[in-house]
């Protein structure tokens, strides 16, 4: 039994699969990184899903990062990327919430059981150009909300 001393960790085989890498993670903040090789599609680019993954992951970790996942837990709402230009080489994203944000959402929880914030993620490749933006509201819920 977890208590609320003890944290989760959320685990995806899925995504563990991409090889994705954790560059910064800390409060309410994360940087990762999509590589291409193991995501390149059959033009040696790197595939749309992988960037989907990119985005959610970017967008849930600082929400993660704040949380008792004893208590908590998040889930994404809604996504979507809008794709600018092909990426042939690794692809970085970041998100940040601000200590504001941070608040509110851990008053929200505390109030109501739910909290949720909208990410805009711009995922850039190894040259500093914007190949694509996501879109992704996160929900954070008690392990007790009600379905």
């Amino acid at each position: 039994m977890t208590t609320t001393a003890e944290k989760k960790t959320y685990r995806v085989p899925f995504v563990e699969r991409t090889e994705m890498q954790t560059l910064v993670l800390e409060r309410g903040h994360a940087k990762l990184l999509m590589p291409l090789g193991p995501n390149a599609n059959h033009v040696d680019v790197m595939y749309m899903g992988a960037f989907t993954v990119l985005a959610e992951a970017t967008a849930a970790n600082p929400g993660i990062s704040i949380l008792d996942t004893a208590k908590y837990f998040p889930i994404v709402k809604d996504i979507a990327v809008d794709f600018h230009r092909m990426a042939a080489s690794d692809v970085t994203a970041e998100y940040r919430l601000d200590e504001e944000q941070i608040a509110a959402l851990l008053a929200d929880l505390e109030r109501k059981g739910s909290a949720g914030y909208l990410a805009k993620i711009p995922m850039h490749d190894a040259d500093g150009t914007l190949v694509a933006t996501g879109k992704v509201t996160i929900k954070l819920l008690s392990h007790h909300w009600d379905k």
